[in-house]
């Protein structure tokens, strides 16, 4: 017999068991999490009825759509406002949405909702998916994480909403969709628009640049750290280390990102060239935050300079906030490495940030993820060079844009071959869930041994 209506015992002892057996390999869980989400995406988007015009999508557009999506990446092989229907339009923010959230997280919010607390197996699962260290932590951040989302993604629906509809003459349905749509793709960091030039259209509107950027940068600063802030949002001094690097870290790469650009940018006659000054800077701070995994544009990509591709490869490489919506190899593991550099001019035996010592222990997981990262972006690219006769710059861009789950393109994506997209694909799918899968995983296996060998030095250098 099944269990109570009222009770549900046998059914709660069997959810458990089903939590315990999934959660023995959580890295596998989420990596096949995340596939399978790709795969019934692709399923929808092939679906007749996702197209606007006739017929079906081809099976690789809708893969490769799917996965871009569920990755929060944003790059397409088509137009994404002309080519999906409705119903396609909805899949595709509803990929974003669970992608950008995480699966784990949500299916532990549900849990919660049901059983009212979760176990030491579900909070291990939902520690993996959002990078947090502390068990006792979990079950704040899996209430937090719905709502921050929902409430930072409709103060976003409103502001563009209303400037959508009184601004630029939308009838006022269109209005509220396309500022939905673009609320979901902003706090998500997915480059998701719903018209083929992007946001260049926006280039000196204020209203929507800066409601978009403060979105991008919210939703890539990681929901433990904003659970922090709310508790505590001018005590600098009661922060965690990890909060601290990460404001400190996303200031000085957002100041970086913005002068990079306007520097190398300024008198570019196809970008910043003929804008006015505060148009100029306005388009600046918004493609000086926009790599940190965002993917919206409003200016013309295909037109940079190869120094600003190259400054673009490094933000998108580096990426967000760990436990955000962002990807590339994280902001506090970037920190990491320079404080580990410092230690080491400094020659001081421990590595130290705002009076605290980095675990031995992070210091490896740090250098771990980003040599990992590193070998997947160049195998990549020298992949896509070698198939598609594709130059280094625009191969390396458009592979960290992958990796890094922007979504941003200097026009190559486009023009690859069935074996490229493929390449891509993977690494979109590796760099949704490879760095913080990887960290953790690496955590996870630190264990004491009881004997050492015999020590050795090498010459470095």
């Amino acid at each position: 017999m099944g269990g109570s209506p009222l009770t549900g015992q046998p059914s709660a002892r069997h959810g458990r068991a089903l939590v315990a057996r999934i959660a023995e390999h959580p890295a596998r869980l989420i990596a096949t999490s995340f596939a399978l989400l790709i795969v019934a995406g692709a399923a929808l988007l092939a679906l007749p009825v996702a197209r606007a015009g006739a017929g079906h999508a081809p099976a690789l557009t809708a893969i490769f759509t799917s996965a871009s999506a569920v990755s929060v990446t944003g790059l397409g092989l088509v137009d994404t406002g002309t080519y999906w229907s409705g119903f396609g339009q909805v899949v595709i923010l509803a990929l974003v949405q669970v992608g950008g959230i995480g699966i784990m997280t949500v299916t532990s919010f549900v849990l919660l909702l049901i059983a009212r607390r979760l176990g030491l197996q579900s909070r291990l699962i939902v520690q993996m998916e959002a990078s947090i260290r502390d068990l006792a932590s979990v079950r704040r951040l899996v209430r937090a994480v719905i709502v921050l989302s929902l409430v930072f993604e409709a103060l976003i629906a409103v502001i563009l909403t209303l400037r959508f509809w009184l601004g630029w003459e939308m009838s006022f349905g269109r209005a509220v969709w396309n500022g939905v749509f673009h609320a979901v793709m902003t706090f998500n960091n997915a480059g998701f628009a719903l018209w083929p030039d992007n946001l260049t259209r926006f280039v000196t509107d204020g209203w929507v640049c800066v409601t978009v950027a403060i979105g991008l940068l919210a939703g890539g600063l990681g929901f433990p750290v904003w659970l922090e802030l709310r508790r505590a949002p001018l005590g600098w001094r009661r922060w965690s280390l990890h909060t601290r690097l990460t404001v400190a870290m996303s200031g000085v790469l957002v100041a970086v990102g913005v002068g990079s650009f306007l520097a190398l940018e300024w008198g570019n006659d196809r970008t910043l060239g003929p804008l006015s000054v505060p148009g100029k800077l306005l388009a600046g701070f918004f493609q000086g935050v926009t790599p940190r995994t965002a993917g919206f544009n409003t200016v013309d990509y295909t037109a940079l300079g190869e120094g600003t591709l190259l400054t673009q490869d490094l933000l998108m490489f580096i990426g967000a906030g760990a436990a955000g919506t962002g990807g590339g190899i994280k902001v506090t593991t970037l920190a990491i490495l320079f404080l580990m550099a410092r230690s080491e001019i400094r020659g001081d035996a421990d590595v130290n940030a705002f009076r605290r010592r980095i675990p031995v222990g992070l210091q490896r997981q740090a250098v771990g993820v980003t040599l990992i990262a590193l070998v997947v972006v160049l195998v990549a690219t020298l992949a896509i060079m070698l198939d598609s006769g594709a130059s280094l710059s625009l191969a390396l861009f458009e592979i960290t844009s992958s990796f890094g789950t922007v979504g941003l393109s200097a026009g190559l994506t486009g023009t690859l071959s069935t074996f490229s997209l493929v390449v891509v694909i993977i690494v979109m799918y590796l760099g949704r869930i490879g760095p913080q899968t990887l960290a953790v995983a690496l955590a996870l296996r630190e264990r004491s041994r009881k004997t050492r060998n015999a020590e050795e030095s090498a010459i470095i250098g």
